[in-house]
């Protein structure tokens, strides 16, 4: 079984549903000739042709639009935009096509399309490369918004996206591309969409995040384990729609709760997740709850991107202030 980094897993679900399902098709920005500018897509090209692996004009919008269009009459078209800081013509389409072409049209048509795109910052890149878009997706009622943390979670979660047939946004943390590499099965195998995956068990604070956020996540547990503290961690793969019962149960357990991404505090999905423990799990909490985020701002450039980014450092003092709340 080959060890691939998390891009290299994208690669592979890319490759087996376009082997397994003749309706699968991959466009964007570079995805063609270049394999896309992390190379998501090299070879892919060359493998299938040039009618099923294709590249777009600069269009955000156009590319979106134009997956609307193929889902509609029948294909799984797979759609790349290149940084998700470029991401926002598309949500014209998304918000307005997209998502709501089950219902507009009372059942008789389904969009069965996948938009990806990198989510996040960390890779020292310029302005509008390094956004995390995640909030404005998830407010998008009808599509379902998925946030890989590693190889074996890219593959399946993205098999399951492209198979479903609604639209998905999946949003790939770059910093997360190359970081690590685990054994994964091309096997053709979907993980459970719509699920909350618990990464490390513990009976003293709960650690929820999602896609890059893992890093620094697993760090702090591993840091405040050192310290005979055992914090359970919690990824959230799934953002919309959202699995709360791991979570929920895990709250019971410890009464304790952290909750950290990477982006802006106003608005994210972690301020939904908050309000659904206290709508749902009140009376387990021992400890008002603790975010951890990226700031209200614009992603910084280069020399404050660290800064932005919420670090291990941050994890732990959060969770310390739960344990130490009387």
């Amino acid at each position: 079984m080959p060890e691939v980094t998390l891009v290299g897993a994208v690669n592979l679900a890319l490759a087996r549903a376009l082997e397994d399902d003749p309706t699968v098709l991959v466009l964007g920005e570079d995805v063609g000739v270049d394999g896309g500018v992390f190379r998501a897509t090299d070879g892919l090209l060359q493998r299938f042709g040039s009618e099923r692996v294709f590249d777009t004009p600069l269009a955000e919008a156009g590319i979106a639009g134009l997956a609307v269009g193929l889902a509609a009459q029948g294909f799984r078209p797979v759609a790349e935009i290149q940084f998700s800081g470029f991401i926002y013509p598309a949500i014209d389409q998304m918000a307005s096509h997209a998502a709501r072409l089950r219902n507009r049209t009372r059942g008789r048509l389904s969009c069965p399309m996948v938009l990806r795109a990198p989510n996040g910052g960390g890779i020292r890149a310029a302005e509008h490369h390094s956004e995390s878009v995640e909030a404005f997706f998830v407010n998008i009622p009808g599509l379902r918004v998925v946030v890989p943390s590693s190889p074996t979670k890219a593959y399946g979660l993205l098999l399951a996206a492209i198979r479903d047939p609604d639209p998905v946004v999946f949003l790939e943390p770059p910093r997360l591309y190359r970081a690590v590499k685990e054994e994964v099965a091309d096997d053709g195998r979907a993980l459970p969409l719509d699920t909350s995956f618990v990464l490390r068990t513990g009976t003293d604070v709960t650690l929820v995040t999602w896609g890059a956020g893992v890093i620094e996540t697993m760090a702090a547990a591993d840091s405040l384990a050192a310290d005979g503290v055992e914090a359970e961690v919690i990824d959230v793969a799934c953002l919309k729609p959202l699995d709360m019962e791991p979570i929920l149960a895990s709250v019971e357990r410890t009464g304790r709760c952290v909750i950290v991404h990477e982006a802006p505090l106003t608005g994210a999905p972690g301020a939904e997740i908050a309000a659904r423990i206290a709508e749902r799990g009140l009376m387990s909490l021992v400890a008002p709850l603790q975010r951890v985020t990226g700031y209200d701002t614009v992603m910084p450039l280069l020399r404050l991107e660290k800064q932005f980014i919420p670090s291990s450092r941050r994890v732990i003092d959060a969770a310390i202030r739960t344990l130490e709340y009387a």
